[in-house]
């Protein structure tokens, strides 16, 4: 008898080419790899809010546990983000976080045979929504760790369907001013489709802020995205959304799963949108914690990329002696969870000497940078 097929080879070839997202190591996989005791362990690796959530949000998932029976409806959360962005409740697209709505994205508008354009540096999901649909990706080189505007509008194609933009970007943390990025949207052709991932928008400046919102009216091809997962501390629950033109949400929501946001998520970032105090405290204690790892990196003679997330890329200098040239930052990255701190290798972003560290509270920045000395040292 003829060899059975193996079954995977059923799947599209551009599926099984896709190397899986990797994300930052749990606190509980370091305490069993190393025996180390997870009250002592600090996660620097996924840009989480280091305060936890906010307390009206924990108030309303403890206030919504009796409705787990029943299927989740997210009006409340639509019409209070209408209220909040001043925007029709039609114009706004729920997501399992804004990673879900940048696949919605690619679900709407790619297919083999097309084409999407995002930078170098860029945040991985990007080429993962786009391979994962049979498009190609152009990926444009990097100006200064950044988006090179000029060079990803003369890379578009014909067959170019969507262009991602992060901004801030991640992993590096620049940033594209309002001007830049309003000029790139006036000449982007109309009928390729712009996403913003704004996912770090709460952690900038409010006067750094781009209207992207107000844009979206003048901007029918404009897709802006948004999450709950970063200031407002809800990343366990996976909650973020969209904000476009109603015959673009439409697109996006034919392709969304029919409950892809769950009842504790609508419920949690519905209060959430209410506790200003926490945003700006969670606000202010970024922009302290941001000084205080630029301060001891500079100690430290370090480099880094000037950042406006709520994490800093720092870069690890390359070996001397009989190694001369290569690079050590994977070294120091499993220097640091032998010590019990976990921050994130970004070889992987085509970064390979640089390591990005989430803001944390004080002690955890400090810990972060003593532990970083010792690695170095040896």
């Amino acid at each position: 008898m003829p060899d059975i097929m193996d079954i995977c080879e059923l799947s599209p070839a551009y599926v099984r080419a896709i190397a899986p997202y990797q994300p930052g190591k749990p606190i509980t996989e370091l305490a069993r790899e190393f025996g180390l005791d997870e009250r002592t362990i600090v996660k620097l690796a996924s840009n989480e809010n280091p305060r936890g959530l906010s307390p009206k949000a924990l108030a309303a998932i403890e206030a919504a546990l009796p409705d787990l029976a029943r299927y989740p409806d997210g009006f409340d959360l639509s019409q209070a983000l209408s209220r909040r962005l001043g925007v029709p409740m039609e114009q706004i697209v729920l997501g399992n976080g804004s990673n879900d709505v940048l696949e919605l994205a690619g679900m709407a508008f790619l297919a083999p045979g097309c084409s999407a354009v995002y930078s170098q540096h860029a945040f991985a999901v990007y080429p993962l929504a786009t391979q994962a649909r049979g498009a190609q990706g152009i990926v444009v080189p990097a100006k200064n760790f950044g988006h090179d505007l000029e060079a990803m509008l003369a890379a578009i194609r014909p067959d170019t369907h969507v262009v991602f933009i992060a901004n801030p970007n991640n992993p590096t943390g620049t940033m594209l001013s309002a001007a830049e990025l309003e000029s790139f949207l006036r000449r982007a052709p109309r009928h390729v489709v712009v996403v913003v991932d704004e996912a770090y928008n709460e952690y900038l400046d409010p006067a750094l802020r781009c209207p992207s919102i107000a844009w979206v009216g003048r901007f029918p091809n404009l897709i802006v995205t948004r999450t709950f997962s970063k200031v407002y501390g809800l990343a366990g629950l996976r909650v973020g959304y969209g904000v476009c033109r109603p015959e673009l949400a439409d697109l996006l929501n034919r392709v969304r799963q029919p409950f892809n946001v769950n009842n504790l998520a609508i419920a949690a970032a519905v209060a959430a949108l209410t506790d200003e105090d926490f945003v700006r405290e969670s606000y202010e204690l970024n922009v302290a914690g941001m000084t205080q790892l630029r301060e001891g990196c500079q100690r430290l003679g370090l480099a880094w990329i000037p950042s406006y997330g709520n994490f800093l890329t720092v870069e690890i200098p390359r070996s001397i002696g009989d190694d001369a040239g290569q690079s050590q930052a994977g070294a120091v990255f499993q220097k640091l969870l032998r010590l019990g701190v976990i921050v994130r290798p970004l070889a992987g972003y085509g970064l390979p000497d640089h390591l990005r560290v989430t803001i944390g509270l004080a002690p955890e920045n400090a810990r972060f940078l003593e532990a970083l000395d010792a690695a170095l040292k040896g």
